[in-house]
């Protein structure tokens, strides 16, 4: 049986990651030994960052929510309280999206919380 050498797919595995790492500085775009371990961390970081990502945005709403209820005279846990027993169910996407835009519907969403409570 005739010898199998395996530079083809080590020359498309390198290929591979150092295109990956295109753009990054000195030898860790160049050799493909740091451009490895380049393009190895920056998967952990992209992967951990994806997750932050939804952390930073759920606290951005809520910070919202609660600088639009500061101005109709309430505190954000209270609202939110108010509005699970007035059985409004609106995300805190969609809520800080009204305090930001319709700033009377979302004093009107006060009120009701309120009412509930």
């Amino acid at each position: 049986m005739a010898r199998v050498k395996g530079a083809m797919m080590t020359r498309k595995r390198r290929k591979k990651v150092l295109k990956l790492s295109r753009g990054y500085f000195g030898s860790r775009h160049r050799l493909f030994k740091t451009a490895k371990q380049a393009v190895y961390k920056s998967g952990r970081y992209a992967f951990i960052g994806r997750k932050q990502k939804k952390r930073n945005f759920r606290s951005l709403w809520i910070t919202r929510i609660s600088a639009g209820c500061k101005m109709n005279g309430m505190n954000y846990s209270t609202f939110m309280n108010g509005l699970k027993k007035a059985g409004i169910t609106l995300n805190r996407k969609m809520l800080s999206e009204i305090a930001i835009n319709d700033p009377g519907a979302f004093a009107a969403l006060v009120e009701k919380a309120k009412a509930a409570l």
